[in-house]
């Protein structure tokens, strides 16, 4: 006599397992395993053997009580229709079969000019309107991938609607033929950018509970690959933004001769004065090496990166040394390098170095050490938070702080730049953080947005 599971196409009962699986885990947290289990079992195989035995389709109702997925989240009504429609779209899937069209910064840079004055910004446009759908529909089949309880987190959710919102939004709009249709489609940008500008602390408080029913190894995968394409979509949208302006020594987003030491100073005087207005104190940063180097490059990429080396570096100075007056501190060194390939900055301090215990995880996200000098109750405990939520400033960068994202942020950035982020702890002594970024007019290839 055949059971029920010899009727079921081997490919329906895997994915009925796979459900299985992700309610298992979502009932467990919940505290009604047995009965919930119990529930989702017997309908699933009904449905399953009803299947079987019928050529029939099953019906949308049929499919959430196989699924077992509680109503409310399933047929929950969102910005863009019910949930049960996110993971059933044509237009996304066809768009997330295209591979992305990624230019070089020197691209953008001698592209951004025409003698006209304006066809330049209509070009810009017309790309933007076929390169960013692709790249929205490339986040949502990421967040689609997603272990069911994971994407069940409210935040995690909520940057996935986000996401389905913003390619609807972008991939209904005309071909754009007229400056008048280039006009409207640029304040539209703008818009959908204030709304992404807390996508990367929505991701941290996410996965900071969600992060234990991701698979080995994947947490990092999705959260690089997902940081880094907002990174890329942020940096094209804001370039064409910037196109409209007129500023000196810049073409768009791309500063045509950068200073480096006065890049590298302005963000040091910037964290010195918030660790000097938090702690009473703070460590002076001297400046040594190829101080007068000047090159085109990004700004808003050392934007990010930068506030976040010297709040470490400042806050383990002042911690190893908080005994000592402010002009007792040991200062914080950078060093300037520069050739026709790359750029160079080493960060180096005196603040004891990472433990050997803590450095294989330094580049992990999640990992802090924000709350090992003070203890969860201290006063100064949120002073400090304050200095690290000030060190990137601005809606559109979103904190990297407080969840432990900023070093592997930053590490995933360097990465997508075409360089590398590395740190060298003397324990003990201090630590040397080299930041190494590639030109984007240097001798060999550049990275690509």
């Amino acid at each position: 006599m055949k059971s029920t599971f010899d009727f079921i196409p081997f490919e329906l009962l895997l994915l009925y397992v796979s459900i299985y699986n992700s309610c298992f885990l979502h009932c467990k947290i919940r505290g009604k395993l047995t009965r919930a289990m119990l529930k989702i079992t017997r309908n699933g195989l009904q449905l399953l053997a009803k299947h079987a035995s019928s050529s029939t389709s099953v019906s949308c109702q049929e499919k959430r009580l196989l699924s077992g997925i509680p109503p409310d989240l399933f047929d929950k009504k969102t910005k863009y229709g019910p949930k049960s429609a996110w993971f059933q779209d044509p237009a996304i899937d066809e768009a997330a079969a295209k591979p992305s069209v990624r230019l070089s910064p020197y691209t953008l840079l001698y592209s951004g000019k025409s003698p006209d004055g304006k066809s330049h910004i209509l070009s810009s446009a017309q790309y933007l309107q076929k390169e960013l759908p692709v790249r929205l529909a490339h986040r949502v089949a990421g967040f689609r991938s997603l272990p069911f309880i994971v994407g069940c987190n409210s935040e995690i959710a909520e940057i996935h609607e986000l996401y389905i919102r913003a390619f609807h939004i972008l991939n209904s709009v005309p071909p754009i033929e007229t400056f008048q249709q280039e006009q409207q489609y640029t304040r539209m940008l703008s818009e959908l950018l204030d709304d992404f500008r807390n996508v990367v602390t929505m991701l941290a408080q996410g996965f900071k509970d969600a992060r234990k029913y991701m698979p080995p190894g994947s947490l990092k995968q999705f959260l690089d690959s997902t940081l880094t394409s907002r990174l890329g979509i942020r940096l094209l949208a804001e370039h064409h933004l910037a196109l409209h302006g007129d500023k000196p020594n810049l073409v768009g987003m791309i500063c045509v001769s950068m200073n480096l030491k006065h890049t590298v100073e302005r963000w040091a005087e910037f964290t010195r004065d918030l660790c000097q207005s938090k702690f009473g104190k703070a460590p002076q940063v001297k400046i040594s090496g190829h101080v007068s180097a000047a090159f085109p490059y990004i700004l808003q990429p050392l934007d990010y990166i930068l506030p976040e080396l010297f709040k470490n570096a400042m806050r383990a100075t002042v911690e190893h040394h908080w005994d000592l007056e402010g002009s007792e501190l040991p200062s914080v060194h950078v060093t300037l390098a520069n050739n026709d390939v790359d750029f160079i900055i080493r960060i180096s301090d005196r603040g004891a170095g990472v433990s050997h215990r803590d450095l294989p995880h330094i580049m992990d996200y999640h990992f802090t050490t924000a709350s090992l000098f003070y203890g969860d109750d201290d006063k100064q405990t949120s002073g400090m938070d304050d200095f690290v939520s000030l060190a990137n400033p601005g809606a559109s960068r979103g904190p990297m702080h407080g969840f432990g994202f900023g070093l592997p942020t930053s590490l995933a950035y360097a990465k997508y730049l075409g360089g590398s982020l590395r740190i060298e702890s003397m324990q003990g002594i201090g630590s040397d953080v080299y930041l190494r970024l590639r030109h984007i007019d240097g001798t060999r290839e550049s990275f690509r947005i």
